[in-house]
């Protein structure tokens, strides 16, 4: 009975999460928390943060301007406390808004008290950033930038004062990075989660259930090098107790090689019925759809074969694939050699098909160059001498151990960050009731 196994690189999946840092709550000092909340509520048009009680009784209250960037905790101290002395005193907070004259209206309308009418104040910048915010000025159309902002001072009923300004110039240039940044974050956030779908769906297209083999016991993996990836294996049941192997792997990566690797898929399931009586009509059927269907320049390499449950007969194609490992159980090794091109490159394209007896004890073994061509710290290259030493050591296990025999064996080789996706067919061949 077969084995299905496909393992992915999950920490790729996840979306990376930014660390984020901001300022909780700003500390104000009043007298009368009710009539400090009327205040910012009513004359300021703030809107309530929080107002509860705490266990000790206390009343925790706090406002926030409109756009939600700043919270006021409004304390009450203890009489006689350091914190008592700082009522009626500047609080050194700065509100920001884009029209100061208009906002010292509205406010004074409903009884502000401000020190004095917005006046102008000119601002000296070291050269370096006027250079960069007359660049931002420019890309935000702004023909001259004018260095300075209006500015006035108010106070609330206990007469803490408050500072009220406009943005100028650098403070729009920050503006706009700041807008940017946020924009590149959710385009982030956005790309991430489609990547994670597109996982999903990719994830779907490998094998869910696996054709019974009375003299087979066989297995597959795939560990992509990033989310989505281009290798594919599938199982396929051709009927007549014959079982398809399929292993390939697509000219590309990420979501590219995901796009093809389903194209490739897609043809070989909806073709794959003709393929019990003609295999080689159904790979030059494959091989057009795939021409047809993709961009030029688009190919894949690829391992069919053909497992004959009632003859443990198994007949291949290898198109331009690396070479498929049959360990007998003798030891001996036997490399399955490309029979034909890649997939995908010709109109007209044609393959030639060779076959191999297998006994009790043989083992074939599919992969892509993922395996071999892990890359050790000093450039060394895994190779196909390390991956025969590793079969022949895991030779009694069943599939599914031998492959991950060779996968740890491989990881341990690369310590670095994969680069390529690894994927893998195990199959052994076993007694049987054939």
């Amino acid at each position: 009975m077969g084995t299905a196994l496909t393992t992915v690189n999950l920490k790729a999946v996840k979306a990376r999460a930014e660390m984020h840092l901001g300022v909780h709550c700003v500390n104000v000092y009043v007298r009368d928390q009710e009539r400090s909340l009327q205040f910012y509520v009513e004359q300021l048009g703030f809107r309530v943060a929080f107002d509860a009680k705490l266990q000790s009784g206390e009343r925790w209250v706090a406002v926030s301007p409109p756009d939600g960037s700043a919270v006021l905790a409004l304390i009450k101290p203890k009489p006689k406390s350091q914190e008592a002395k700082l009522i009626g005193r500047s609080t050194q907070i700065v509100f920001l808004t884009d029209d100061v004259a208009a906002r010292f209206q509205e406010w004074s309308k409903r009884g502000v008290r401000f020190s004095s009418a917005p006046r102008l104040r000119r601002i000296k910048f070291d050269p370096e950033t006027q250079a960069r915010a007359a660049k931002q000025s420019l890309l935000l159309g702004v023909e001259a930038p004018i260095w300075g902002n209006a500015i006035t001072h108010f106070r609330d009923v206990d007469g803490n004062s408050f500072t009220l300004t406009s943005y100028d110039e650098v403070t729009h240039a920050m503006e706009a990075q700041r807008l940017a940044a946020l924009q590149r974050q959710e385009a982030e956030r956005r790309a991430a989660r489609e990547l994670e779908i597109a996982w999903e769906v990719q994830a779907r297209l490998f094998p869910q259930s696996l054709p019974p083999m009375a003299t087979l016991e066989y297995a597959g993996m795939c560990m992509q090098a990033r989310q989505v990836g281009g290798d594919y294996y599938d199982f396929l049941d051709l009927g007549q107790e014959r079982l398809g192997l399929v292993l390939s792997d697509i000219a590309g990566k990420g979501i590219a090689g995901a796009l093809l690797m389903a194209n490739l898929q897609a043809n070989l399931r909806s073709q794959c019925a003709i393929a019990i009586d003609q295999p080689q009509a159904f790979l030059r059927s494959v091989n057009r759809l795939f021409f047809e269907n993709t961009t030029d320049g688009a190919y894949a390499t690829l391992f069919f074969g053909e497992y004959d449950e009632r003859q443990r007969r198994l007949r291949y194609v290898n198109c331009g694939h690396l070479p498929a490992l049959l360990l007998r159980g003798s030891g001996e090794i036997e490399r399955l050699e490309a029979t034909s091109t890649v997939l995908g490159l010709f109109d007209r394209w044609d393959c030639d098909m060779e076959e191999r007896q297998l006994a009790p004890g043989d083992t074939l073994v599919i992969y892509t160059d993922g395996v071999t061509e892990s890359f050790h710290e000093h450039e060394e290259q895994f190779g196909e001498e390390r991956l025969i030493a590793a079969l022949q050591r895991n030779a009694e296990r069943s599939s599914r151990e031998i492959i991950a025999a060779v996968v740890k064996e491989v990881q341990a080789f690369s310590a670095n960050e994969q680069q390529d996706d690894i994927t893998l067919i195990a199959a052994k061949c076993r007694e049987g009731s054939h």
